[in-house]
């Protein structure tokens, strides 16, 4: 079986050896004009001192990393303001206002029914139509509630937070975008 970058693929049933993967590593390196490259589509950027050939100019790299390191720290300031924003407080607030009562009703009739059950088993134990139980029909509530809780979350999220959380991102793209390329 063949990978998207041409070089085969270990099917699990094999025999292909690590001493024939890491061959294999050096025909995915390419040198072009005295740099190197990788055919890997996944990969970026070099890691800081690993790939560039022997004898390279390291200091001639040092403006454009600079350069970058403050288009970073830019783009982090974006963020930072966006964290202030009353908007970006607001998707919070309403996040925080329906996840924080939700997690304590929960939790409240889960650890009732533990508890329940360990304390009162005579009560847990009493028939309610054949052979189903208090105890069966506490359980079944807990995937109820369940269930309920999680299309609960769904909706709200959809209704009350979704619209202004995509606004938000819309945002701080653009800002990110203008930083990137140097507009601000």
């Amino acid at each position: 079986m063949q990978s998207s970058n041409g070089r085969p693929r270990g099917t699990g049933a094999g025999a292909e050896s690590t001493a024939e993967h890491r061959s294999g590593l050096g025909q995915a390196r390419a040198a072009v004009s005295g740099d190197m490259r990788y055919d890997d589509p996944w990969y970026d950027a070099l890691a800081s001192g690993w790939g560039e050939p022997i004898g390279a100019d390291v200091p001639a790299a040092e403006p454009a990393r600079r350069a970058q390191e403050v288009r970073a720290a830019a783009a982090a300031d974006v963020y930072l303001e966006v964290q202030r924003s009353a908007a970006f407080q607001e998707v919070r607030r309403r996040y925080r206002r329906f996840v924080v009562p939700g997690v304590f009703v929960f939790l409240t009739w889960y650890v009732t029914y533990v508890v329940t059950a360990t304390a009162a088993p005579g009560l847990m134990a009493r028939p309610v139509a054949g052979a189903v139980n208090v105890a069966m029909l506490a359980g079944l509530g807990q995937f109820l509630t369940t269930f309920l809780l999680a299309w609960a979350y769904a909706r709200h999220a959809r209704l009350r937070r979704d619209r202004a959380a995509l606004d938000l991102r819309w945002d701080t793209q653009e800002l990110t975008r203008s930083v990137r390329d140097g507009a601000l």
